[in-house]
């Protein structure tokens, strides 16, 4: 087993990497009162909700199975979890667990950020995406029809337990989806990690055990270290949504479901990087390398069907990271060198959104 931390002082916690930390007792171990609510749905129970609950034998526990999917990471969801902690009478010492991927790890985390105005929460992520990216920082929320998490809260939880061995059941499209922001942590802050990344994505694709834990330690270890540094979002951590501003368009422009989030990344961060050729950063082969990679993890590499120019305007406007009206975007200097920019100029956006819409 591995163990990373996330430094945020007296709210600082541990990421266990390792195979069969379901079944052992760091779950049981990092719980403080006696109150545990499991949330999971109902792709995730049948597999390994049983494995969990007989590690929390002695605890008062109550569970919640809701339905898959990302079109169901929405507000009115939430009152499930709230029903149950409340029919049980949970109280501010109770516990939430998050037992799934992103969906479930962002809607527990948004539930227990605002069930009796904040409790703490475990996160045991099931998906690549989420075991690299989604369940550490403490970023949780729900999606609205205007845009994606627009509803939510940060709320860090109190450990990360990622048991490597759940990712033998997952699906294949669900891997390809995690291997988008696997690349995103090379292009944005490792070239090493990238070239990495090239060298071994035969064995990443194929699940290879070491491989991917390693994969997902540097991932974690980036991503912790981005938080310790910036917990809010107010500067460095914005460079985590690289791919994400597109990515988020193409969600919504497809109804939350259409495509998975790991692949409208995949597209977003070619979008990126054509944009930061455009303006003058990257090379073409710089551009040709990051579309290689990601063909190779079978991630799409053009916006979908249909999508137009207007369409992607529409929903980029609505994009968190915008200050004033104005749209931010994460490009990239180098590759392994991100950056946040704000003066793009509309013709060169259009004009690039124009070729690959086409």
């Amino acid at each position: 087993m591995r163990t990373l931390n996330v430094d945020l002082g007296d709210r600082a916690y541990p990421i266990h990497i390792g195979d069969g930390l379901l079944d052992s007792d760091h779950l049981a171990g990092v719980i403080r009162g006696h109150q545990v609510l499991v949330v999971t749905n109902d792709s995730i129970a049948p597999l390994y909700l049983d494995r969990v609950l007989s590690t929390l034998q002695g605890f008062d526990v109550a569970t919640v199975v809701l339905q898959d999917g990302e079109q169901h990471k929405q507000i009115d969801t939430l009152d499930f979890i709230f029903s149950e902690a409340l029919t049980k009478r949970f109280s501010r010492n109770a516990t939430m667990v998050a037992l799934g991927g992103g969906v479930i790890g962002d809607m527990v985390g948004f539930a227990a950020a605002t069930y009796q105005r904040g409790i703490d929460f475990v996160q045991i992520p099931t998906t690549l995406l989420s075991q690299v990216d989604s369940s550490v920082g403490g970023k949780t929320g729900v999606n609205h029809r205007f845009g994606k998490n627009m509803i939510g809260a940060f709320h860090q939880p109190i450990a990360v337990l990622i048991d490597t061995h759940v990712l033998d059941t997952l699906p294949q499209k669900e891997m390809c989806a995690g291997m988008a922001e696997v690349i995103k942590y090379g292009l944005l802050g490792d070239q090493d990690f990238l070239a990495w990344i090239e060298a071994n994505i035969q064995l990443l694709m194929a699940k290879d055990t070491e491989t991917v834990s390693i994969a997902i330690e540097r991932s974690c270890q980036m991503k912790a270290e981005i938080v310790a540094r910036d917990e809010r979002e107010g500067g460095v951590r914005a460079l985590l949504n690289l791919g994400h501003t597109f990515g988020h368009a193409i969600e919504a422009h497809l109804g939350y479901g259409g495509w998975l989030h790991g692949e409208a990344v995949g597209a977003g961060m070619v979008l990126a990087a054509r944009l930061s050729q455009a303006m003058g950063m990257l090379a073409e082969s710089d551009v040709t390398r990051i579309v290689a990679v990601c063909e190779r993890a079978n991630l799409p590499v053009r916006p979908p069907n249909g999508m137009t120019v207007d369409d992607f305007l529409t929903h980029m406007a609505v994009d968190k990271k915008n200050i004033d009206g104005r749209l931010r975007f994460v490009l990239m200097k180098s590759l392994g060198n991100a950056c946040v920019e704000e003066q793009v100029p509309s013709d060169l956006l259009n004009d690039v959104l124009n070729a690959c819409c086409s």
